[in-house]
């Protein structure tokens, strides 16, 4: 493979590699195709790292692009390590992007040294969504794998779901025959599981991260909450795909409508007699013990309120008679004052 130049700028376009269809069905043939990504947290945290570092003016459409290593095992690949990748792309035509090839190999023959068994297996984008030109640069990673992966991690704050997206390359072939055969993303399962040691450090860096004035039954309700949006979202996505469904924009899917279907057959049958009456005894359970928890609560305000006041009484006499001494020993200092000075006058005269 000829060696890449240090700067080269690409235009959205079929790049043309040294993979010909038939070498690539041939490596393709050799090795799993990747059924399960799971991604370690230092990769996270690099990535992170990275994004942060890329101080630019606009959040929104800012990505940073980065190398994954790793290895792959009967189709499950763990991505343990990650290194940046100097990356640009213009604002105005996502089509026109560079990638500094030289870099790239450098750091990962650098990485080799330090884990030999640590290969590339994709790279990782902070999208947070798919774009046009990513699977042009997908395509170059052949070079370095025969099945590389993209994994796209949502660095915002906000997001309360999984941080990441796996996607793999296939190919696409329309039944009709009227187009030819052109690459896309497929969505492939994508979790995050650490090692023993990966854990413990994960454990220390949150212990510094922890805020110990929110109590247990807060951050139970805020985990509640956060699950509640996250399907509260898929629920609606699911709504959008099956409006575009019927109005025709998109076509129908049936994997999707089978996963659907699965999911609900899943569901209880709530209008069932034992069901509601189930439901109707647990939440009156719960409703008292709230109930029951808000008088106490009152309770206790109210015997707190009464012991204060008893306290600041207390506290009011206390000072009044410190006070009302200080003035009866004062009173006859005074006088003896008084009485020195006539003497004094008397002795003058």
């Amino acid at each position: 493979r000829p060696r890449a130049p240090t700067r080269r700028r690409h235009r959205c376009r079929p790049i043309m590699t040294d993979h010909s269809p038939s070498s690539m069905t041939a490596i393709a043939s050799t090795t799993t195709p990747a059924t399960e990504v799971v991604v370690h947290p230092l990769v996270l945290l690099s990535v992170v790292d990275h994004f942060r570092r890329c101080d630019e003016g606009d959040e929104e459409n800012k990505r940073v692009v980065g190398v994954l290593l790793g290895e792959q095992r009967q189709g499950r690949i763990d991505v343990t390590s990650s290194f940046a990748v100097p990356f640009e792309e213009d604002d105005a035509d996502n089509g026109i992007w560079f990638l500094d090839h030289s870099y790239m190999e450098n750091m990962y023959r650098m990485s080799k040294k330090i884990s030999a068994k640590e290969k590339v297996i994709g790279w990782y984008s902070t999208g947070p969504k798919l774009r046009e030109c990513d699977i042009d640069i997908h395509e170059l990673f052949y070079a370095y794998t025969p099945e590389p992966v993209l994994v796209i991690v949502d660095v915002r704050a906000e997001n309360a779901n999984i941080p990441t997206s796996a996607f793999a390359a296939t190919i696409e072939v329309k039944e009709d025959g009227t187009e030819k055969q052109q690459k896309t993303f497929v969505h492939v399962s994508s979790s995050i599981e650490a090692f023993e040691a990966e854990e413990i450090g994960v454990e220390h860096l949150l212990r510094d991260v922890k805020d110990n004035t929110v109590s247990t039954l807060s951050t139970k309700v805020s985990e509640k909450v956060q699950s509640l949006r996250g399907l509260k979202a898929r629920l609606e996505e699911i709504k959008s795909y099956m409006d575009k469904v019927v109005d025709g924009s998109l076509p129908v899917n049936h994997e999707i409508m089978g996963h659907l279907q699965d999911a609900f057959n899943l569901l209880p049958n709530l209008n069932l007699e034992d069901y509601v009456k189930g439901f109707a005894v647990k939440t009156n359970d719960m409703m008292l013990v709230i109930y029951l928890s808000s008088l106490i609560r009152s309770v206790i305000a109210l015997h707190d309120l009464i012991n204060n006041k008893v306290l600041n009484k207390e506290r009011e006499r206390q000072v009044d008679g410190l006070a009302a001494k200080d003035k009866e020993n004062a009173e006859p200092a005074k006088e003896g004052e008084k009485d020195a000075a006539k003497d004094d006058a008397t002795a003058g005269k």
